[in-house]
């Protein structure tokens, strides 16, 4: 069996300042469109994909912070994404579409865990918990894997749903997120038939190289 990728990659940065929502199985989440700088992440993002071996599939979660991530690579590769509501963000319940302040100033014990670099979004009122996420995004990217058995997969997803994942691959079992994936981050994943074996992760060096490339003049900061 040749061994193929599969490749997690999140949503650029977001606009911050949207209140916009859609209302999905789980309820009405939070979904706001990328920011000017989200859409060039986007962009850069798609320059560097386009010199990696043509994927099999492109697959997408439809809120609109990803739609708007994955376009400029459909533009430049004519793939068309396909959209599964499985791969949406956490659920967070009475939290959608709060700012980091107000969840904060909420909860005192909420405050302390994130101080400590511990995960918060369990303790969201009425929210989506670990076991549930998990069970729905391995069946979206398991799916994914078996829709498309030849060439690479590409995902679109959320940091929530890629800690998810990786989460079931590397057999953790006492917390619900392990890392910040970053904005247009590329997270590997090697599939060898039922194998799946983790490559390399949060990559972003297309920002980096993307950017340097355009400036006439070295950066300073």
């Amino acid at each position: 069996m040749t061994s193929r990728r599969l490749i997690l990659i999140r949503h650029g940065v977001v606009d911050f300042a949207s209140r916009e929502f859609r209302d999905t199985p789980l309820g009405r989440q939070w979904d706001p469109p990328l920011s000017q700088t989200g859409q060039e992440q986007a962009r850069l993002l798609a320059a560097d994909l386009a010199e990696l071996d043509r994927p099999n599939a492109l697959v997408c979660s439809p809120f609109l912070r990803c739609v708007e991530t994955v376009a400029p690579f459909v533009e430049i590769s004519g793939i068309e994404p396909v959209f599964d509501e499985d791969l949406g963000e956490v659920f967070v319940g009475d939290w959608e579409g709060e700012s980091f302040e107000q969840i904060l100033d909420s909860d005192e014990e909420v405050a302390r865990r994130f101080r400590e670099r511990e995960p918060i979004w369990m303790f969201a009122p009425n929210g989506e918990r670990g076991a549930a996420l998990r069970t729905r995004v391995v069946r979206a990217v398991e799916r994914a894997l078996e829709a498309n058995p030849d060439g690479d997969v590409f995902v679109f997803a959320h940091g929530g749903v890629i800690n998810a994942y990786l989460i079931h691959l590397l057999g953790i079992t006492d917390q619900d997120m392990f890392f910040l994936p970053e904005n247009t981050s590329l997270n590997i994943v090697r599939v060898d038939g039922d194998s799946r074996s983790l490559r390399f992760i949060n990559d972003v060096r297309h920002l980096v190289v993307g950017r340097g490339s355009r400036e006439d003049e070295p950066e300073t900061d």
